[in-house]
C-alpha cells in the first residue's frame, strides 16, 4: 500500500450465492471500479495457501476484492460502494493511517452505518 492511501478489501458473503456466483459478482465490481477515475488500484487478493498441485500462476481468495484510493476519494469509493452494494451482504476492511477496521453489512442500513463509521475512521 502507498504511504498515506486507504485499502479497502471487500468480500462477498451472501449466503444465498455459491462460490462461483459470489465469483461473478467480484468479477463484476472489479470491471466497475476500474472504470472509476478516482481508484489507485483494484484487484483480486492472492490465496496466501493456494492447493496442492496448483499448476496456475496465481491463485486468488474467491469472492474478494482489494482496492487503494487516496483519503481525498475515499468518500467517493464508500458513496459508489453504498450505491452498489446496499441490499448484498459483504465484510469491508479499512486499512489506512497504520489502523485497521472491519464491519459487515447485510442491508442498506447496515452498510450506511458501516460507511458512515470508515469514513469517521477515515477521517479521525
Amino acid at each position: 500500500m502507498s504511504s498515506g492511501n486507504i485499502k479497502l478489501t471487500i468480500a462477498f458473503i451472501d449466503p444465498d450465492l455459491d462460490l462461483d456466483e459470489r465469483e461473478e459478482q467480484t468479477q463484476r465490481f472489479i470491471a466497475e471500479l476500474k472504470e472509476l477515475d478516482e481508484i489507485n488500484t483494484v484487484d483480486r487478493v492472492p490465496d496466501p495457501n493456494p492447493p496442492e498441485g496448483n499448476k496456475a500462476i496465481a491463485s486468488f481468495l474467491m469472492g474478494i476484492l482489494t482496492t487503494e484510493v487516496n483519503p481525498a476519494n475515499a468518500a467517493k469509493l464508500l458513496g459508489f460502494l453504498g450505491d452498489r452494494l446496499g441490499n448484498k451482504p459483504i465484510e469491508l476492511s479499512v486499512e489506512g493511517n497504520g489502523k485497521k477496521l472491519s464491519v459487515k453489512a447485510s442491508s442498506r442500513e447496515e452498510l450506511t452505518a458501516a460507511i458512515q463509521a470508515d469514513k469517521e475512521f477515515i477521517d479521525g
